[in-house]
């Protein structure tokens, strides 16, 4: 029997959202599970795409500039891996750029050839998410308070992430989206004050956590927003709103209430809030370091995670990472391309900023999103993490499908076959490393603690230092 289109469609996008919810809401989540889960979605990606070849070859997704800016970045990748003190992790790094790339193409073709039904699953699947955690959220806090104990670390309130910083980065990308029923006209008032309500307790999630970068990322946002249009103000309305119910929950919570039972609370948030550079200058200097020994090539992507250093596995700084591990060029091709899509997607969102449609609204909202992962990987690891990598892809994948085409064009056979057998290519190469390392993890992990270590340092695994003893 021959699945139809929309079928097709169905069956990824089921798989892929059931895959990332356990990627997100398991309790035994790790990064090593769900780097797992990322090669799982991208195989998915690739048989969906394959078997949509001509759905591909009827519609647009990227212009020929674009185009030939991401050939001329893989391009400058296959040089700077060739230079690569390890080719091989260097090639690895390259094949998850085409995997993400492949994930976000999937979810446009997906998109592209359905219709607005998808966009009410997708912000479902979403509120999903969010209500599942803050219901986590809150029977570690009940449990934390009744059991009678005199010291409640908040760390531990935040499970299925393996550091905090990284529910930091899902919570940025789940925020801006969390606000679109309360834009859309079809929600009822009910409807609207459940959805405010897990709005304010992600916000209650947020400040919990301390993650800078994602107070970064919304205010970069916010900052955008207000200017674009009536709807850009009305999200930031209810984010701001939302924001000051967090605030007041959380200090009834941690403040009054643990002080009315003599509970004395560890990793306060507000401990965190400080502008300390957190030791990221030591891994700045040495990206910089990097950029000025290899400008042209850099040293070939993963690289950063070759010279050992006591803080990070990256720079923890999207520029500096691209251009010590890609080289220069590379760099400013990977700007150039981010810039120039930003600013296309800017410009529809301002040509519409007084329609309700409710396709324009949720682009609006993924523009956020998009602003703030952008923004909070200029001091933290979006580009690096497979769940912050999932999302972006996600996002970056539904607006390209939202995007309204001036001039109707047609993708070009040739290229998408290329594109497939990259991505094939990309997506065997995982599954081999996967194969290969999945099954040592633990006494990989145990030896580098025995050797000293305080700490792991998360790339492509969760222990991601690639550097041999010496280096």
């Amino acid at each position: 029997m021959t699945l139809s289109t929309q079928q097709r469609g169905r069956v990824f996008l089921v798989v892929a959202l059931c895959l990332l919810t356990l990627c997100i809401t398991a309790s035994f989540s790790t990064h090593d599970w769900q780097r797992t889960v990322q090669i799982s979605i991208g195989l998915c990606a690739l048989l969906y795409g394959m078997s949509m070849a001509t759905a591909h070859r009827e519609q647009l997704l990227i212009d020929r500039p674009t185009s030939i800016g991401l050939v001329i970045i893989l391009g400058l990748g296959l040089v700077s891996v060739g230079f690569a003190h390890q080719p091989l992790w260097a090639l690895t790094e390259w094949a998850l750029l085409i995997t993400c790339g492949s994930i976000a193409v999937a979810f446009a073709v997906l998109r592209r050839n359905g219709d607005e039904t998808l966009d009410r699953v997708l912000i479902l699947f979403v509120l999903l998410l969010c209500l599942i955690k803050s219901l986590q959220y809150g029977h570690s806090a009940f449990l934390a308070f009744t059991r009678g104990a005199s010291i409640l670390d908040m760390d531990l309130l935040l499970s299925g992430f393996s550091n905090k910083r990284f529910y930091g980065q899902f919570q940025t990308f789940t925020l801006p989206l969390l606000a679109l029923p309360l834009l859309l006209s079809t929600t009822s008032r009910t409807a609207r004050g459940l959805v405010f309500v897990l709005l304010c307790a992600w916000w209650l999630i947020a400040i919990s956590g301390g993650t800078r970068g994602t107070w970064l990322g919304m205010g970069a946002a916010a900052m955008v927003l207000v200017f674009l249009g009536p709807w850009g103000r009305r999200w930031l309305a209810w984010q701001v709103t939302a924001l000051g119910c967090g605030l007041f929950f959380y200090w009834l919570l941690f403040s009054v209430l643990a002080r009315h039972l003599g509970v004395e609370v560890s990793n306060f948030a507000d401990e965190r809030l400080t502008a300390s550079l957190s030791n990221r200058e030591v891994i700045w200097w040495q990206a910089w370091d990097m950029i000025r020994e290899r400008p042209l090539s850099g040293f070939g992507p993963m690289h950063f995670a070759d010279i050992a250093n006591p803080v990070a596995a990256h720079p923890h700084q999207a520029i500096l990472q691209w251009a010590s591990e890609w080289g220069v060029p590379s760099a400013l091709c990977v700007m150039v391309l981010a810039l120039r899509a930003s600013w296309a997607t800017l410009m529809v969102v301002h040509q519409r900023a007084q329609t309700r449609v409710s396709a324009d609204l949720l682009r609006l909202c993924l523009f956020a999103a998009l602003i703030g992962a952008l923004a909070q990987s200029m001091v933290d690891g979006v580009i690096v993490m497979p769940n912050s990598q999932l999302w972006l892809a996600l996002v970056v994948g539904w607006l390209m499908a939202l995007h309204p085409w001036q001039v109707p064009g047609r993708a070009i056979p040739s290229l998408y076959r290329a594109w497939t057998v990259l991505a094939a290519l990309s997506v065997a190469l995982l599954i081999f490393v996967a194969c290969r390392d999945l099954p040592y993890t633990k006494e990989r992990n145990q030896q580098y603690m025995d050797a000293g270590k305080t700490h792991l340092q998360p790339r492509f695994w969760v222990q991601g230092v690639i550097a041999h003893e010496g280096r």
